[in-house]
C-alpha cells in the first residue's frame, strides 16, 4: 500500500537529484539495508541511553526508553549518503536534536570530539562541531513512519553532511572526548572525517590533521 508519505518522498527524491549528489554517488531504488553483524532485539524495559566521559558535571546522564520518549522532538529534511556510493534524497527525519542532548547533558569546556556508541560495541567518532550541527538528529522516524529494526530502530544517529557510517544504528551512548579517538570503521580503514562532497572514504586519503595517528 502506498501512503501519502511514500508519494511525497518519491517526489522529493526525484527533484534536482543531479545537483544534490556528491561525487561518485547514485540514487538507488528504495533505501538499501547495510550493517555489520546481526540486528539486535529491542527490549524497552532494559534499554537506556547514556551520556558520559568529559561531561561538564563529571557525572553520567541516563534516559530510559519512556524518559527518552518525553524529550522534545525536531524534524529535519535531509539527504542520506552512504560510503558504498548510494544516496537516498529528500528524507524527512524526526527525532531528538543532538543540540537538545548537549543542552541536557553539557560537555566540559575541554571536549573536542564525541564517540557515539551502539549495540555490540560499535562506535563512530566525530568532532563536537559535527555532532552539534543543526541538522544532526537522534532519529526515531523517517518519512512519517517509525524506523524498522534493520534501519536502526529504536534509535539511530543521522548527521546528513557526513557519510552515513558516522550515524550508527541502535545507538546506546555518547562519550565526550578531549581528544579524537577512531571508531569501529575508522580503525578498519575508513576516513576519519567522512565528508561525502570531498569523497573522504578511506584512511589512505587522509591529510595530516584529519585524524589521530
Amino acid at each position: 500500500m502506498t501512503t501519502p508519505f511514500d508519494r511525497l518522498g518519491a517526489r522529493k527524491r526525484a527533484a534536482g537529484a543531479e545537483d544534490r549528489l556528491p561525487p561518485g554517488q547514485y540514487v538507488p531504488r528504495g533505501w538499501p539495508v547495510l550493517h555489520y553483524g546481526p540486528v539486535p532485539a529491542f527490549k524497552p524495559d532494559a534499554w537506556d541511553l547514556k551520556v558520559f566521559g568529559e561531561t561538564a558535571s563529571g557525572e553520567v546522564t541516563r534516559w530510559t526508553w519512556p524518559e527518552f520518549g518525553h524529550l522534545p522532538r525536531a524534524t529535519v529534511e535531509a539527504d542520506f549518503h552512504c560510503v558504498t556510493k548510494f544516496s537516498v534524497l529528500g528524507n524527512t527525519w524526526r527525532g531528538v536534536s543532538t543540540q537538545t542532548l548537549l543542552g541536557l547533558a553539557p560537555p566540559s569546556a575541554a571536549t573536542t570530539h564525541v564517540l557515539v556508541w551502539a549495540e555490540y560495541g560499535y562506535s563512530a567518532n566525530m568532532t563536537l562541531e559535527d555532532f552539534s550541527s543543526a541538522d544532526a538528529l537522534l532519529v526515531t522516524h523517517r518519512d512519517g513512519e517509525p524506523l524498522t529494526a534493520d534501519h536502526g530502530a529504536p534509535l539511530r544517529l543521522v548527521v546528513p553532511h557526513l557519510y552515513a557510517w558516522k550515524g550508527p544504528k541502535w545507538v546506546r551512548g555518547v562519550e565526550y572526548l578531549t581528544e579524537d579517538r577512531r571508531g569501529f570503521w575508522e580503525e578498519r580503514g575508513y576516513h576519519n572525517r567522512a565528508d561525502p562532497w570531498r569523497e573522504q572514504r578511506y584512511s589512505y586519503q587522509e591529510d595530516p590533521g584529519d585524524g589521530p595517528a
